[in-house]
């Protein structure tokens, strides 16, 4: 039988893809009036019949009939001896239609036919796709690990599609082994030829956000507002939340009895830090907030630059820059403004020097090294011990020994 190639064709798509019968049968009409143009260079004249639910198919030739010897377009036009073998009573001007049967296309044209349908199909299955993970972004999915390698995490979801996880998306400490179930965001989907590529993100701030909707029920019910999320992954998170019900308290509901609620959100981004503020409108609040946990004194803003100068005591600077400066980058970026922390002075005080006054004597980077960590003066780094800069610092110990006989000369004088 001259069509069981495609007959074969046609049960193996509607099985194995999700495509409608309306757009099977329009492909696959498409694919023979495209080998019918290459045969007879027009397919104007053909009827095509195909029952897609049984692999069959019919194709119709209709031609004018013309007086022996005035054919001018044999695809158009049959000699009246010729329609007469097929019918005994046609006439001249009447219109006869006769079966091509596929054989009669050529072996190669039918090999053609089949890669031709093949590619048609994925075609459409690479455009369904694209439509569906394009409305996607920006939501939580879910899919396992099938493939690791140094510089992207393959992942294959529930429907066998292929999502792409970068290694620069991955927070840090992520580790994953073939089978483990991912979660993530997807960040984009692209058009690579004819496929789409879909990449998933952990790294996005708006997966904290979806995070806290799929975890906290206000959240999810509107009831509580997650108003700005800043990240730096793996390491420290600021989320500010707000309820339009007084009687809510949003970071209480946020964080829960012990921190029940956030503590599956802090696992599931690799012990990331969470704080959770409360949203204002009040900009000085805001930042005194956003601060946290270092006590604020006061703050004096400069709209026109986006500017603030936050007056903190000595002993709270550490805090509100934190470790490796986290701290007061997240509450900048989460206020909008930037933020520079100024130490109150007191008597007892007054004597101090600036680091940046023995910048002759002490390396530039150095001093910016200790200003990671709020030591911007010579008493701020001589009350603490060698073994603790050590540990808050990227410096040898070496260096430090150095930098503290430096700064105990200025003050034996």
């Amino acid at each position: 039988m001259e069509n069981i190639a495609l007959i074969e064709s046609f049960s193996e798509f509607k099985d194995d893809k999700l495509i409608d019968r309306v757009t099977l049968m329009a492909i696959l009409e498409d694919v023979f009036r495209n080998a019918l143009k290459k045969k007879y260079g027009s397919d104007d004249n053909f009827d095509i019949i195909i029952n897609p639910d049984k692999g069959d198919m019919e194709i119709w030739r209709n031609r004018i009939v013309v007086a022996d010897g005035e054919v001018e377009d044999e695809n158009q036009e049959i000699e009246l001896s010729a329609a007469q073998k097929i019918e005994p009573d046609f006439e001249v001007g009447e219109e006869v239609s006769e079966e091509v049967k596929l054989i009669d296309l050529g072996r190669r044209a039918i090999l053609a036919l089949r890669q031709n349908l093949i590619s048609k199909i994925h075609e459409h299955d690479s455009n369904n796709l694209y439509k569906q993970f394009k409305d996607l972004i920006g939501e939580i999915y879910t899919a396992e690990v099938h493939h690791v390698r140094p510089k992207v995490v393959i992942l294959i979801d529930d429907d066998g599609n292929e999502i792409v996880l970068p290694k620069d998306k991955q927070i840090p400490n992520d580790f994953f082994r073939k089978g483990d179930n991912v979660r993530g965001i997807i960040e984009s989907v692209e058009l690579k030829g004819n496929k789409p590529q879909i990449i998933m993100s952990r790294t996005a701030d708006k997966f904290l956000e979806k995070l806290f909707e799929q975890e906290i029920p206000e959240v999810f019910d509107g009831l509580i507002t997650v108003k700005k999320v800043v990240r730096i992954p793996g390491e420290k998170a600021k989320v500010a939340v707000d309820s339009y019900d007084d009687r809510i308290d949003p970071v209480g509901a946020c964080v829960g009895m012990k921190g029940s609620r956030i503590h599956g959100i802090v696992r599931e981004l690799g012990n990331e830090n969470i704080d959770v503020i409360n949203y204002t409108t009040n900009t000085q609040l805001y930042i005194t907030r956003a601060l946290s946990p270092a006590k604020v004194s006061s703050v004096k803003i400069d709209e026109t630059t986006k500017r603030a100068e936050v007056f903190l005591k000595l002993e709270e600077v550490s805090k509100a820059i934190g470790r490796g400066g986290h701290n007061i980058k997240l509450a900048g970026l989460l206020t909008g403004y930037e933020l520079d922390v100024i130490r109150e002075g007191s008597a007892a005080e007054d004597d101090d020097v600036e680091l940046t006054e023995f910048s002759d004597e002490i390396d530039g980077w150095i001093i910016d090294e200790f200003a990671k960590i709020g030591l911007d003066t010579a008493k701020s780094i001589l009350n603490h011990s060698v073994n603790d800069l050590v540990r808050r610092t990227d410096l040898e110990e070496e260096t430090i020994l150095e930098v503290i006989k430096i700064l105990k000369e200025e003050f034996e004088d």
